[in-house]
């Protein structure tokens, strides 16, 4: 591995890892900001979906523009932005200037998530080199998303909620710097132009549809809001598919999704976020709130499935070789439903955490064996000069899942009754809970057929030619 690879993997990987931490880290200071800014589940949960949101709508274009104007040169503007709006939220004085920022912060880890897989592309051209590389990338995803609790627990406790923000910003300098350094240069030679009534569709129908769901609860589904909100989405998102068929340079070229393995890798990415990554934020909630563990001592329950998960990914690298990431894929996701149902089976109020502990490691041995695997059909589902759209609509895909999924499993969680106090209101908050753990359980495991369907047979080493076959579909949409 020469020094340029070595820079860019360290360099992908930390920003990554800075990316999870601040969809993960949050969720265990979440009691703490709720008393601090005086708000409730709904405020809570929007801290969340804002940063989320924003991601998974503005990631695809943000590929769009890596492509055109220097992947590295964009992913030191989002850092800029992530780093610059990590500050605000860590001084923001009440619950909507905080949302606000995450939404801004957002934006800023949307431009740098997409051109993280574009960066590893670029330095690792080989297929052999680069699933190792994405056995990394893949780890640092799945345990930086296990940790953050613990990560989060540790500020919060030790020095104050604010500090999981605060945290961002040397990282974020020592990053720029090192990107500065020892990261090259790469861009699409033939880049697409920016599609913004592409944009504006997919933006607004994803911010009506997790609204909707947020406020369902809330508001009554039958209400006039809602109704209003559900069909907007509906309507925006249909508008969205019709402007790609017609527009001359699409921001998502339909002709792609021809291409079982790139539908495929995007509907296993989207199963996994809705699922697992979403109802970590009430698994959290119940670890403290229900069962009166410290912020700290919630961590400490995912870091025996984030130290699996790591084995597990590393391992991965070399099946990739020998092993159709198919298999990989669809087993991860079957193995990561089984781990929810387990969890969804034992968790009581008055459960010890230890009951949850067989289940959450056989979701993160599952999430260990997927994200290696779903990174690298991504990537080598279209040609190389389109690294940044690859990455950004895989990734545009895992955000959109996981404020979907956090919206919708909430809805069946019972407003406010994980901050009451109350035993019965406790009751009610795990049953909700373990019916939004069943259905992340049924939509991994159907996230799993779906993959065994869509994705090929071929092993990575055999992927390159895979990329020419996309070309050849995108240039026929």
């Amino acid at each position: 591995m020469t020094t340029t690879q070595k820079l860019t993997l360290t360099v992908v990987s930390a920003a990554t890892a800075m990316l999870m931490l601040d969809i993960a880290v949050v969720n265990t200071a979440l009691p703490r900001i709720a008393e601090d800014l005086e708000t409730g589940l709904g405020g809570l949960q929007w801290v969340v979906d804002a940063y989320t949101l924003a991601l998974a709508s503005v990631v695809l274009s943000a590929g769009f523009l890596a492509d055109r104007l220097g992947r590295r040169r964009l992913f030191q503007i989002g850092l800029a932005i992530f780093t610059v709006t990590s500050l605000v939220c860590g001084v923001a004085p009440t619950i909507d200037v905080l949302n606000a920022a995450r939404a801004a912060q957002g934006i800023g880890a949307a431009i740098m998530f997409a051109v993280s897989l574009a960066l590893l592309a670029h330095a690792f051209p080989g297929m052999k080199e680069r699933a190792g590389a994405l056995a990394v990338y893949g780890a640092t995803i799945g345990a930086s998303f296990a940790v953050g609790p613990l990560v989060g627990g540790a500020l919060t406790s030790g020095l104050d909620w604010r500090w999981v923000f605060l945290v961002n910003l040397p990282i974020g300098i020592a990053v720029m710097a090192v990107t500065r350094a020892g990261v090259a240069e790469s861009r699409d030679p033939n880049p697409r132009r920016i599609d913004w009534p592409g944009q504006i569709t997919l933006a607004g129908g994803l911010f009506l549809l997790v609204l909707a769901l947020l406020r369902g609860n809330e508001e009554g589904w039958t209400s006039a809001p809602i109704v209003a909100a559900l069909a907007g989405a509906a309507v925006l998102l249909v508008a969205f598919v019709a402007v790609q068929r017609v527009v001359r340079e699409p921001m998502l070229p339909l002709g792609l999704f021809r291409s079982g393995n790139f539908t495929g890798a995007q509907v296993a990415a989207f199963a996994i976020s809705a699922s697992l990554f979403a109802v970590f934020l009430y698994v959290t909630l119940y670890l403290q709130q229900i069962l009166g563990m410290t912020p700290v001592e919630a961590g400490l329950v995912y870091i025996p499935g984030t130290m699996v998960n790591l084995l597990v990914a590393g391992a991965t690298a070399n099946l990739l070789e020998r092993v159709s990431p198919r298999v990989l894929i669809a087993v991860g996701l079957v193995l990561v439903g089984a781990g929810q149902a387990m969890m969804a089976m034992v968790a009581e109020p008055g459960s010890s955490w230890t009951v949850l502990l067989p289940g959450f490691v056989v979701a993160m041995i599952g999430t260990g064996m997927f994200n290696p695997a779903v990174s690298n059909v991504a990537l080598s589902s279209v040609p190389g000069e389109q690294s940044g759209l690859a990455a950004g609509v895989n990734d545009m895909f895992r955000q959109a899942g996981i404020a979907v999924g956090v919206a919708a499993l909430g809805a069946m969680v019972p407003a406010e009754a994980a901050l009451g106090g109350n035993p019965a209101a406790a009751a009610s908050y795990v049953d909700g809970m373990n019916e939004a753990l069943l259905a992340g359980a049924g939509l991994a495991v159907a996230g799993a057929v779906a993959a065994g369907l869509l994705i090929g047979r071929r092993r990575a080493a055999d992927a390159i030619p895979v990329a020419a076959d996309a070309r050849a579909v995108a240039e026929a949409a």
